[in-house]
């Protein structure tokens, strides 16, 4: 089992506040996001400082253009040694393919994983823009058809994890956002997620935000969360 499952994503609006933040965190006890603000406002030079502390960086642009397009950033991507980075399968086999070829051209491939569905996009939305039948189908049909074009996995929600793993294995990685704490304010959540539950329920990283990002100790919070899925201690 990785003894790094949790991924805190550094949603900050520029280098020096990711950075400033990513010195509270401790390389050896989590994975890091780079997103497409972050990565917008600081470039690949925000992906070089942080494995120069010894991050692993999940870059997370969800690229998606036409085959030749998405190959080129993927490639890009992969020649910064990033550790993950993600394509939307909603591009095509033909795209997502591309993408893995592209990869694999470097010594160290990084993994690739497929978003499906947007988590903000209901069963209306998809229906306004062209797709049939409920989220939940689409999720599952783009989850095969990502594994069948040679990628390692898929971003998604916890409530889809169990069917996924049903659906496409016990190697494909499924990778879930907004995961809380026991202990966060619910807010307009009517059930929360915790980080023990996503795993029973097939997840295999969790991207953590807030959760961590807004504790007035991160590296504290990072390690009960740690504990609470059995990961040994880093110090």
């Amino acid at each position: 089992m990785d003894n790094k499952r949790i991924v805190v994503a550094l949603d900050r609006p520029d280098m020096d506040a990711a950075m400033a933040l990513a010195a509270r965190l401790d390389s050896r006890a989590c994975r890091v996001k780079v997103g497409t603000e972050l990565f917008t406002a600081a470039g690949p030079a925000v992906v070089e400082r942080l494995h120069e502390r010894g991050f692993e960086v999940f870059l997370d642009l969800k690229f998606h253009d036409i085959p030749n397009t998405v190959a080129g950033a993927c490639r890009s991507a992969a020649r910064l040694g990033v550790w993950m980075l993600n394509v939307h399968a909603s591009g095509g086999e033909a795209m997502m393919r591309a993408a893995r070829e592209a990869v694999d051209s470097v010594a160290r491939p990084p993994l690739i994983v497929a978003v499906t569905i947007l988590t903000s996009l209901g069963d209306a939305d998809l229906a306004q823009i062209g797709f049939s039948g409920p989220a939940r189908e689409n999720v599952v049909r783009l989850a095969r058809l990502a594994r069948a074009s040679g990628l390692d996995g898929v971003v998604c929600s916890a409530e889809e994890a169990e069917v996924l793993r049903q659906a496409t294995g016990e190697d494909f990685l499924l990778v879930t956002p907004g995961i809380r704490l026991a202990s966060d304010a619910r807010g307009d959540q009517a059930r929360i997620v915790t980080p023990p539950e996503a795993v029973r329920l097939g997840s295999t990283y969790l991207v953590i935000g807030r959760s961590i990002t807004a504790s007035s100790d991160p590296a504290a919070t990072l390690e009960s969360i740690r504990r609470s899925l059995g990961e040994g201690a880093t110090a």
